[in-house]
């Protein structure tokens, strides 16, 4: 593949494109496809062959297009977007690109859910069709790879890396091009790189939207990766849960392949890449780098201590890159547009943009990416409409289990790295789960609990027994039979795993705990003094009451 045979791809599937005078998307994400869209797609097929209109009308199945809770999405040429699609629509959208839209079936864009966005991950989401590599080649795809190859060196590829600013997008934010100068610099007799796409918080889809969506980014990030850190060998470690992202992430591969953009002498050149997929049982231990490396070599997924980093001891103890599939995918624009137009996006310390997945007591849940910096405020409010049923604000989550909630007295605060950490929380891989006043702030840090006990590998003593015991105790609480002795026992536990723990797991756990304890301690008091629940969630241990 040379870079004129590339560009010749893309005009080809251009000019193809362009000979439709009519065109409808429809989402064929896991979002919108639990609500039935391929038999939406099905039946606009049919109607389309049924009228005779396939050489100027084109159905074409797209990625997510961001609003899941209004699914079935369908756009069309006419600039529309319809909402909750059913198959027995298909006649009417249909007449509507050569008429008046679907009145009942409309969807506002004109929306901050849609107009505060700023699309870089997530720039062909909804616009190609993930199982063709000729739509992505036609959207630029792989014009970064082909530059990096022919015009940039190794080092310069890093150096675009490191001016962008950008961080990694897995939770910690470790500046990626640091990461990348690092593994560049090891010395090993074979580098490795590695894409985590397991994707284990409650309430996150970002990895596994963009890889049903546009899988042939996160490759070309990894490519472009590989060539600046002198890897050979890769693998995607995908959590099983996701067939459709797995499905089409081969696929991919397979497409890449077969164009001569991975495997042997790469647009020949002499830089080889052979990548393949591993499935997680989804542990989620396993999203910490060195239980998954553990995992990928075949041994049961549990971490070790560091150092040695896995940038200079990783998969089978060579060096190993390992971002998220949100760091691979911001890859290619920032080579195609350089580091200094990615930096100037987003805070001073918080580069480019962030993909979110809001959920939980909001009018808007789905994949929104806003630049870094936005507040919290706006992020609930203006792009995720609001409490839904007039129902008030009580605190938003962001970061996962590892994450902290936040009360109404942050939501001012800027989405950044810092001032998240400042204020107890986390930015995490993404997840934004919004609660309001009938959520119990006990409740919830309990669920949270529970999850970190179950999914604690049990390597260490502070993490296996230190999440039972706190789940025990804030079980108490939430049944009002603890006493302020257990408040004090389960303020020690938080610092001891906090500090104790071996991997990032146990050492983030007691965060829910500790960020509700810190902005909503009135309800643990109400709890333990009281014997009730202000929100009515918990019962009563003696007869089993609401609260």
């Amino acid at each position: 593949m040379t870079p004129e045979e590339l560009e010749q791809i893309a005009e080809t599937e251009r000019a193809a494109q362009s000979q439709f005078q009519q065109r409808v998307h429809v989402c064929v994400a896991a979002g919108c496809m639990s609500c039935h869209s391929q038999s939406v797609k099905d039946a606009l097929d049919q109607e389309v062959g049924r009228r005779g209109t396939k050489e100027s009308c084109r159905v074409k199945g797209v990625g997510c297009m961001g609003l899941c809770s209004e699914g079935p999405l369908v756009s069309t040429s006419t600039g529309v977007l319809y909402k909750q699609v059913a198959a027995g629509d298909a006649a009417e959208i249909l007449d509507s690109l050569e008429g008046p839209a679907v009145a009942r079936l409309v969807c506002r864009t004109d929306v901050p859910f849609f107009q505060r966005q700023q699309k870089i991950v997530l720039e062909n989401s909804g616009v190609i069709d993930p199982d063709r590599i000729e739509d992505y080649i036609a959207a630029e795809g792989y014009t970064a790879l082909i530059k990096a190859l022919t015009e940039m060196a190794p080092r310069e590829v890093v150096e675009q890396v490191t001016k962008s600013g950008l961080r990694g997008r897995g939770g910690a934010g470790y500046p990626t091009g640091l990461k990348w100068s690092t593994v560049a610099k090891s010395v090993g007799t074979q580098k490795y790189v590695i894409c985590n796409a397991d994707e284990g918080d409650p309430g996150a889809f970002m990895d596994r939207s963009v890889l049903e969506s546009d899988p042939h980014r996160v490759l070309e990030g990894m490519l472009i990766a590989a060539y600046a850190v002198g890897a050979s060998e890769g693998y995607i470690y995908v959590r099983a849960e996701y067939p459709l992202a797995i499905k089409r992430l081969r696929n991919a591969i397979r497409q890449a392949e077969r164009a001569g953009l991975l495997g042997a002498n790469i647009c020949g050149t002499r830089f080889s890449l052979r990548l393949d997929v591993r499935l997680g049982a989804g542990a989620f231990v396993c999203g910490e780098e060195t239980a998954l490396i553990a995992s990928v070599e075949g041994k049961r997924g549990t971490p070790r201590p560091r150092p040695p980093y896995p940038a200079m001891e990783g998969l089978f103890g060579q060096p190993t890159l390992i971002n998220n599939v949100e760091t691979y995918a911001n890859i290619a624009p920032i080579i195609r547009k350089g580091g200094e137009w990615y930096a100037q996006i987003g805070t001073e310390k918080s580069k480019g943009t962030k993909v979110f997945a809001l959920a939980g007591s909001v009018q808007n849940t789905g994949l929104v990416e806003v630049p870094m910096g936005i507040s919290l405020r706006e992020m609930v409010f203006e792009i995720g409409g609001g409490i839904p049923e007039g129902r008030k604000f009580k605190a938003v989550q962001t970061g996962g289990p590892s994450g902290g909630c936040l009360p109404e007295s942050c939501l001012d605060m800027p989405v950044d790295y810092e001032s998240l950490a400042r204020a107890g929380s986390i930015m995490g891989s993404g997840g934004m789960i919004v609660m309001d006043q009938t959520s119990c702030m006990v409740d919830v840090a309990k669920y949270f609990m529970d999850f970190c006990m179950t999914e604690s590998c049990g390597k260490c003593i502070p993490c296996r027994v230190g999440t039972y015991q706190m789940h025990r105790i804030l079980t108490a609480i939430s049944t009002m039979s603890a006493t302020k002795q257990d408040m004090s026992m389960l303020e020690e536990l938080c610092d001891l795993l906090k500090h104790t723990s071996l991997c990032g797991l146990g050492q983030s756990a007691p965060n829910p705990v500790v960020s509700t304890l810190r902005s909503f301690g009135e309800e643990y008091r109400a709890h333990i003094d009281d014997h009730k629940c202000p929100a009515g969630v918990c019962g009563q241990q003696e007869n089993g009451e609401q609260g």
